[in-house]
């Protein structure tokens, strides 16, 4: 299960624009905590603070207890916006955490015993579909990676959402197929050689 990580909060007193960009040159992040049945609260967060949790990548499905005060709140972060021309973060959502709910929440697969696969032993080719799975699961149970053994695949083979153990509780949000998430792929040189064999093929055929 994913790591819950500490993060300091301070309170920010006003909202609207102007606010927001005094908070931006005293080094901060204006962000704001919402859900959990309570009214928003707006918080400000350290911007080099900020961007070390961004640049884990797990920014967005890691849990944390966010100290605003004398107060520790469990959030989970839900949107990170950046300005678009100088690529800086410019505003951070937290999403309330409450015993017994549940959230949607992308999560990273990771693939394990590449060498432990004929296929990749033969010089077959890792396709990724999906980098990430969008999961429901409970808000407090998020996991951190979804894990795929890759012993014994072969060329050829494809891994399907049906194939993977997941959590308890957590659930893929689609649910009307039987999605592919990664195929072991003919190498480059064995899909050309058929193509040339094919195309010789055609050609005796016509003579």
């Amino acid at each position: 299960m994913a790591q819950t990580h500490e993060l300091t909060a301070v309170v920010r007193e006003r909202a609207g624009k102007g606010a927001a960009r005094a908070t931006r040159r005293q080094g901060l992040v204006p962000g704001v905590i919402y859900g959990g049945k309570m009214e928003p609260q707006l918080v400000s967060v350290e911007y080099k603070v900020l961007m070390k949790e961004v640049e884990t990548g797990h920014f967005l499905s890691t849990m944390y207890s966010l100290k605003v005060g004398d107060e520790t709140v469990q959030v989970l972060p839900r949107d990170i916006q950046f300005e678009p021309v100088r690529d800086f973060i410019i505003h951070v959502d937290f999403l309330r955490v409450v015993k017994g709910s549940h959230i949607t929440v992308e999560v990273p697969v990771l693939f394990i015993n590449e060498e432990a696969s004929p296929g990749i032993k033969r010089g077959g080719v890792l396709n990724i579909v999906r980098h990430e799975i969008e999961l429901d699961c409970p808000a407090d149970s998020i996991p951190e990676e979804i894990t795929i053994d890759l012993t014994g695949t072969n060329i050829g083979d494809s891994i399907h959402i049906s194939a993977v153990q997941l959590p308890e509780g957590a659930k893929p949000t689609i649910t009307d197929r039987d999605f592919t998430i990664a195929t072991i792929a003919a190498p480059a040189v064995l899909r050309e050689g058929d193509d040339e064999a094919g195309a010789e093929g055609g050609e005796a055929a016509a003579s």
